[in-house]
Order: structure tokens, then sequence, then C-alpha cells
């Protein structure tokens, strides 16, 4: 459990770290970093949810 935990943290810092690169880049390079944040969202949000099965089983 611990590793899915680690990568749930992983999603969401790699999240906030587009986000941050997002807000600081030119306007042409700005929607790349914001749909792979999305994206490291989006897997954070299914990682959580894995979790969520687990806990329900325990």
């Amino acid at each position: 459990m611990t590793a899915f935990q680690a990568k749930l943290e992983r999603f969401e810092d790699l999240a906030a770290e587009c986000e941050l690169i997002a807000s600081r880049v030119q306007e042409g390079q700005r929607g790349l970093y914001v749909r792979l944040g999305e994206r490291y969202r989006t897997l954070a949000s299914d990682m959580r949810a894995l979790i969520a099965t687990f806990d329900v089983a325990a």
C-alpha cells in the first residue's frame, strides 16, 4: 500500500510542478504544461480511487 501512496504523492507533486511551470512560461509552451498537469491530476485521482478500494477491502 505504501508504494501506491508514494505514487499518489508523486503524481500530485508533478501536477503542481507542471502548474507552476505553466504559470511562468511563454504562451506557446503553456498548453503543454497545462495538459501535462491535468494528466497527472487524473492519474492521482485514479490512484486515490485504487487506494480507496484497498481501504474498503481491509
